[in-house]
């Protein structure tokens, strides 16, 4: 890190990404071919990359971007089946569903918030700005990591849209996958304005339909909250369904400051932290108990509980809206929960070509539509063979992802609270020409080594079906996965240990 700042504003000064030197190749050089040509006529189709987002372009100044972002793709379909494994997958009662949620539902949310802070600040993408909080080593890593969790995220989306489509009627599963990652295409191609605009309008019929939810779930009297039970429960399963919720909100933090970089650097980060950790928390919390409640229907009415088993999620909706219920329009609904998932999935496209672009300055040559119609297409190779098996793929994916979250938290927020102090102030966004970098950017070794032991850690601490660690074998009541929990508080340690050290022993001479 930079030992002195240069004078002036931060804003002003010069800045571009590792050896990608051009502001916007593709919308800029006259040379770029026929993409370029044909994309200049589309107005609001966003050409930029990875690229700072220049001041005199920042200009959302909208409280509702940064609490409608998430809030859409966190009221769909995915979110409720997150919420019934903890009930119908793990067998654990809904009061202690509820307890998990609600505690690691703002918890997972904090650092999103926190991060999208960072993209109003500087104007830099998360996994761009992951260089000055990891290093340049694990930064590329990291997003590495980010492009595999939201081709992941969308595969797994996109497998409970389908549910809720085949619950309704013969549509094999493998059209249903296309149908959704076509849709999802089509609205990601546009960019950060039409997202923002898509994300703040789309979530409406889905808060409806889940009103239309609860009223069934009423009038028929399935559901029961029951009674707590330190019997019934085991504390294996507790912790892995905590990882699980955790894993689910905290897993948009390696994309957080993606969707506030045309936000102005003077925007209130109070505002913008809070109206990020809202738009999070209130619709994962509303979906994710209702969700436990759907699935704690299965302790008391057997053809919901078989509806769960044959078909996941869809069949257990399609239970509770259509069989002596609703009918056609049940079915009605069962397809617009399905079609929520585009929300979802709209993040994760975005940020996943983004994240690709930053691994590599090649990478960064090739225009982010690209990388998201590959990444889609790996998405939809994904989701058709794990539809079959999708309540295992759900629970081992979402504990994998807060792993890999966990750990870049650990590293980032000791960057961030113990070595930067905590003030924007000192980060220097000064570019070096001689050297294609940003001058303040860590060497990376400390970051690197800590996160090769934060994946120890996880090892140590994860129980999935193919393999269960050491520390969560010992888990009084079965094993549970406490992988997330391991990795947080050792990364953070660790690198707290080595950063120092980086600092005085090699970076000063370097």
């Amino acid at each position: 890190m930079a030992t002195e700042k240069k004078s002036g504003d931060i804003e002003s000064q010069i800045v571009d990404i590792d050896t990608y030197q051009a502001k916007d190749n593709i919308a800029s050089n006259e040379n770029a071919g026929w993409y370029s040509k044909y994309m200049k006529y589309l107005s609001h189709v966003e050409t930029r990359g990875i690229e700072r987002v220049p001041e005199d372009e920042r200009t959302d100044t909208s409280w509702l971007s940064p609490f409608t972002i998430f809030f859409a793709p966190n009221m769909s379909i995915a979110a409720i089946s997150t919420g019934a494994l903890g009930t119908a997958g793990l067998g654990l009662d809904f009061w202690t569903c509820l307890i998990c949620i609600v505690v690691f539902s703002i918890i997972g949310a904090l650092p999103v918030g926190l991060y999208a802070v960072f993209g109003t600040r500087f104007g830099i993408r998360q996994q761009i700005l992951s260089r000055f909080l990891v290093g340049n080593y694990a930064a590329r890593i990291f997003a590495l990591l980010n492009v595999i969790s939201c081709i992941g995220w969308n595969a797994i989306n996109t497998i409970a849209a389908v549910e809720m489509f085949v619950s309704v009627g013969p549509l094999p599963p493998a059209v249903g996958c296309v149908i959704i990652i076509i849709c999802t295409l089509v609205m990601a191609f546009f960019g950060y304005k039409i997202i923002h605009i898509y994300e703040r309008y789309s979530s409406i019929p889905n808060v409806i339909i889940c009103f239309i939810i609860i009223a069934r779930l009423k009038i028929e009297g399935d559901f029961t909250p029951g009674k707590m039970s330190w019997e019934t429960n085991k504390a294996g399963n507790i912790f892995t369904f905590i990882s699980i919720v955790f894993g689910f909100v905290a897993g948009w933090t390696p994309s957080a400051a993606d969707y506030t970089v045309y936000a102005p650097a003077n925007s209130s980060p109070a505002r913008v932290f809070w109206s990020m950790v809202a738009g999070l928390t209130l619709p994962s919390l509303f979906t994710l108990i209702l969700g436990a409640a759907m699935g704690a229907t299965c302790f008391t009415n057997p053809s919901l509980a078989s509806a769960y088993t044959d078909n996941g999620i869809g069949g257990l909706t399609n239970g509770i809206l259509v069989t002596n219920s609703l009918g056609r329009f049940g079915d009605f609904c069962c397809v617009i929960l399905g079609l929520s998932t585009i929300a979802n999935n709209l993040p994760g496209s975005y940020s996943l070509s983004l994240s690709m672009q930053a691994i590599w300055s090649q990478f960064a040559r090739v225009p982010r539509i690209v990388w998201c119609v590959v990444g889609n297409l790996v998405s939809l190779a994904i989701s058709i063979p794990a539809y079959y098996d999708f309540g295992e793929a759900l629970s081992n994916f979402l504990s994998i992802i807060g792993y890999n979250v966990s750990i870049y938290l650990g590293i980032s927020l000791c960057e961030h609270l113990l070595v930067r102090k905590n003030k924007f102030s000192n980060y220097d966004l000064t570019f070096d020409e001689v050297k294609h970098n940003f001058v303040d950017i860590p060497i990376g070794y400390a970051g690197f080594i800590t996160m090769l032991i934060g994946w120890f850690f996880a090892v140590v601490g994860m129980d999935q079906t193919w393999f269960s660690g050491l520390a969560a074998r010992h888990i009084k009541g079965g094993s549970g996965d406490i992988g997330w929990e391991l990795c947080i508080a050792s990364t953070f340690i660790v690198y707290a240990a080595l950063r120092p050290l980086e600092l005085k022993y090699i970076e000063k001479k370097w």
